[in-house]
C-alpha cells in the first residue's frame, strides 16, 4: 500500500489530499496514514508467525496517542523509556502488562508507577539501578520482573549518535559484567529474573549486526540455563532502518529467517522493540512557502515549518524527500528548505531541485518517526497539529498550540 500518492495531481494520505488537511488545519501539521501503521505493524507481526513472540512498540519513536492507540487496538506491546510514556500508554489504551521499561536513568517515582501498573519487565541498564529497584519492589511488597540489557559491544554501522551497543555508550550491562549480574541477582528478595535484552541502534541496514548480537546473547543464555537461571523471554530491541534516500532496508523475511534460525528448539519467547520500522513512513510534514529567497551562492525557500518541528536533519544530518502537493509547471530551481528559527543549522533540506512559488504546500516525507516525538518550543513556536487519516476521513488528533499556552505555566517575579 502506497499511504501517501498522486491522485488528480495532487499529492494525497490514503483518500484525502493534503492541501485540504493545511487549509482546515493550517500548517505545519503532522499527517498520518492508519492503513499504514496497521501495515507495518501486522508485516511484521506476520513475519514471526510460528515463533513466540511480542512486538513492544518502541514509542519514543512516536508517543501521540492516536498511534498508540492504533497499536493498541492491534495487540501491541510498548516499550517505554520513562514514567511519561507508561501514562501515555494508558492513557491510550495500552496495557502495562506488555510493556517493557527500558532506559539507564529510572528515578525511584518512575520505579513505583510502573511496579504499581503492573508492567511486564523492567530491562535494567546497571548493578546501582538493580539495587534501587530491588529496594523499590521490597518497599511495595512487590517483586520487581528484571531482564538485564546487555551490551554486547557490535558495531550497528549506522550513526554514531543512534548507535548504542559499542562499549563506549552510556547503555546497558557491560558484557563481562552480565554474569556476574544474573548470579547475584538471584537472590534478591525483591528481583524475579525474567529475560535478557539487547538494543544496538537504530535505522540500522544491515543485518550482519543483528546475527553478531542476537549469537551472543544466545550463547549467553545457554550459560545462565547452565547455571540455574532459566530466562523466559529474550529480548533482541529494535533498530531496523527504513528507506529515506538510497538506503537498502532489511527484508522483512531475511529478518524472520534469521530469528526462526536462531529460536529454532528453544522455549524462550521472542520480544523486540521496533520504532522507526513501525512509523517512520507513515507521516509526512506538510509546511508552507512563506518566501522565496534566490541569492548568488544559495536559493532559499523559507517555509513555516522548522528545525523545532523537525530536528533529525539539524542534529544528525538526517536526509527526508520533499514533494509538492501540488506540484505545478514552474522553472525548476536548486533550493534550501529552511525554516525561520534564528539558527543557521535550521533547515529541512538542502539542494533539492523543485519548481516553487511563495504560498505552495510541500511534504517532508517519512516524517512518522522523531518528528514531532522531538518537537520543542524553541524560539516561542507553539507546536504543530497533528492529523490521522482514515481512509476518507481526517481525524484532527493533536491541536496547534497557542501562543499564550506556552507561557501558561510560567510566573513573572513581584512587583
Amino acid at each position: 500500500m502506497t499511504a501517501f500518492a498522486l491522485r488528480d495531481g495532487e499529492l494525497c494520505a490514503e483518500r484525502v489530499p493534503l492541501a485540504s488537511i493545511a487549509e482546515r488545519h493550517g500548517t505545519p501539521c503532522y499527517v498520518y496514514s492508519r492503513a499504514a501503521l496497521e501495515e507495518a505493524w501486522r508485516g511484521l507481526d506476520g513475519a514471526l508467525a510460528g515463533i513466540p513472540h511480542l512486538v513492544c512498540y518502541a514509542m519514543k519513536a512516536n508517543p501521540t496517542l492516536a498511534v498508540l492507540d492504533v497499536f493498541a487496538r492491534l495487540g501491541s506491546g510498548f516499550d517505554i523509556v520513562s514514567g511519561g510514556e507508561l501514562d501515555r500508554v494508558i492513557a491510550a489504551g495500552g496495557d502495562p502488562g506488555r510493556t517493557v521499561f527500558s532506559g539507564v536513568g529510572k528515578s525511584l517515582v518512575e520505579m513505583h508507577r510502573a511496579l504499581d501498573a503492573g508492567i511486564l519487565c523492567f530491562n535494567v541498564e546497571s548493578e546501582a539501578e538493580l539495587a534501587r529497584l530491588d529496594a523499590a519492589a521490597r518497599s511495595r511488597g512487590r517483586v520487581a520482573p528484571v531482564s538485564f540489557r546487555v551490551n554486547p559491544d557490535v558495531d550497528a554501522k549506522t550513526h554514531p549518535y543512534i548507535s548504542t551497543g559499542l562499549k563506549e555508550t552510556k547503555f546497558g550491562v557491560a558484557w563481562d559484567d552480565a554474569l556476574p549480574l544474573y548470579r547475584s541477582a538471584r537472590g534478591l528478595a525483591g528481583i524475579a529474573l525474567r529475560g535478557i535484552d539487547i538494543h544496538i541502534g537504530s535505522q540500522i541496514t544491515e543485518l550482519a549486526p543483528y546475527r553478531e548480537a542476537a549469537a551472543k546473547l544466545v550463547d549467553l543464555v545457554d550459560r545462565l540455563a547452565g547455571e540455574g537461571i532459566a530466562l523466559e523471554h529474550i529480548d533482541l530491541g529494535g533498530g531496523l532502518g527504513i528507506r529515506y534516500r538510497d538506503e537498502t532496508p532489511v527484508p522483512l523475511a531475511e529478518y524472520a529467517g534469521l530469528l526462526r534460525e536462531l529460536f529454532a528448539g528453544r522455549r524462550e519467547r521472542l520480544l523486540l522493540e521496533p520504532g522507526r520500522l513501525l512509523v517512520g513512513d507513515a507521516g509526512v510534514l506538510v509546511t508552507r512557502v512563506e518566501y522565496l529567497k534566490p541569492g548568488p551562492a544559495k536559493h532559499f525557500a523559507i517555509v513555516d515549518a522548522a528545525m523545532n518541528d523537525l530536528l533529525r536533519p539539524a542534529l544528525y544530518g538526517a536526509w527526508h524527500a520533499v514533494e509538492a502537493v501540488r506540484p505545478h509547471g514552474g522553472a525548476i530551481e536548486r533550493w534550501d528548505i529552511v525554516g525561520p528559527v534564528c539558527e543557521s543549522a535550521d533547515f529541512l533540506a538542502h539542494d533539492r531541485d523543485l519548481a516553487l512559488a511563495a504560498g505552495d504546500l510541500l511534504a517532508i516525507r517519512s516524517a512518522g518517526a522523531y518528528g514531532m516525538a522531538m518537537s520543542s518550543n524553541y524560539n516561542a513556536r507553539p507546536r504543530a497539529a497533528e492529523v490521522m487519516v482514515d481512509g476518507d476521513r481526517a481525524h484532527l488528533v493533536r491541536r496547534r498550540e497557542t501562543a499564550s499556552e506556552l507561557h501558561a505555566a510560567e510566573a513573572t517575579l513581584p512587583r
